[in-house]
């Protein structure tokens, strides 16, 4: 997942009372900013984009339906609403959004993380909107279109007992999570336990968990002492896990660009490319920012939509 941003931002009052398995499972929220309201300025209000919907490829454009999947385990970009079945978030709105200036229905299908890319690559779904990094490993495989940037940050118990940061050194033989097929399980955390043997210390003992809720639950339940994420998704967890967990201190590391991902050479590449900088250009764009309380850093223009 997006493995990113600063963490200045959280709305006051999102607490969420937690089952007694300690997950973040949102389904088990009070009402707050964000769930189950729509978007101010909503989806519907931007209007089809004629010029948009002319590069849509004609069976989408007959079927008239856009699926998007996501992983609803990553608050606050896409998670459950109340009745534990409704996608909500970030990528929701997004998705929303993206599909309203095309003139298309959105579905928003739930899947595992890990299973969206090779989804992807099979047809199974049109988009995967579940803050991918963009990575030039998963460049290879899919293609993107970015919609924000950010950085990754490291969870800890509160008052950060063991002094852990986002680096290498501070994190030598430590037990440290992070969900499976995210770049902090792939990249990050690899990268950062080579460092630790190489320098002579004790590898990162490097948990991988299938949801976002199991490593968070890894770490309030005293498994590991860490979970790497991104900053803002694991600052907004803390935040709806009752301050069980908290993003140290520092700044994010590796700030890169996420978007929403496609099957390679998908014909679908130019409509959404467009789409996404209507929804950029417009006032939208910020209003979703707002309702899901991400911070200005986070967003970018039109112009990032198209990679180079």
């Amino acid at each position: 997942m997006i493995s990113h941003r600063t963490t200045r931002f959280l709305a006051a009052g999102m607490i969420l009372a937690l089952a007694a398995t300690g997950c973040t499972t949102v389904s088990q929220a009070e009402p707050n900013q964000g769930a189950g309201a729509p978007a101010s300025g909503s989806a519907a209000a931007l209007g089809v984009n004629e010029d948009a919907r002319a590069l849509l490829p004609a069976d989408i454009r007959e079927a008239g339906v856009l699926r998007i999947a996501s992983d609803p385990t990553y608050p606050p970009f896409e998670y459950y609403d109340t009745d534990n079945k409704t996608i909500i978030g970030w990528d929701a709105d997004m998705g929303d959004a993206i599909g309203a200036v095309l003139g298309l229905k959105v579905e928003h299908v739930p899947a595992t993380f890990d299973t969206i890319l090779p989804g992807l690559q099979s047809g199974k779904y049109d988009l995967g909107m579940s803050t991918f990094s963009v990575t030039p490993e998963r460049r290879k495989a899919v293609d993107f279109v970015p919609y924000l940037q950010g950085g990754t940050g490291l969870a800890v118990a509160p008052g950060n007992p063991q002094k852990l940061s986002v680096d290498a050194a501070a994190l030598c033989g430590t037990a440290i999570a992070a969900q499976k097929g995210s770049i902090q399980s792939l990249d990050i955390l690899p990268e950062f336990s080579k460092e630790c043997t190489k320098a002579g210390n004790e590898a990162i003992d490097m948990q991988f968990f299938p949801t976002q809720n199991d490593a968070n639950l890894a770490l309030t339940s005293g498994r590991v002492a860490g979970v790497m994420a991104d900053s803002v998704s694991l600052a907004y967890q803390g935040q709806l896990a009752g301050g069980k967990f908290e993003v140290a201190e520092g700044p994010d590391y590796d700030s890169t660009l996420t978007g929403t991902a496609l099957g390679k050479k998908s014909e679908l590449l130019p409509a959404i490319q467009a789409a996404t900088a209507a929804v950029i250009e417009s006032p939208t764009y910020e209003e979703i920012n707002t309702k899901w309380a991400l911070p200005a850093s986070t967003e970018i223009t039109s112009a990032d939509v198209v990679l180079k």
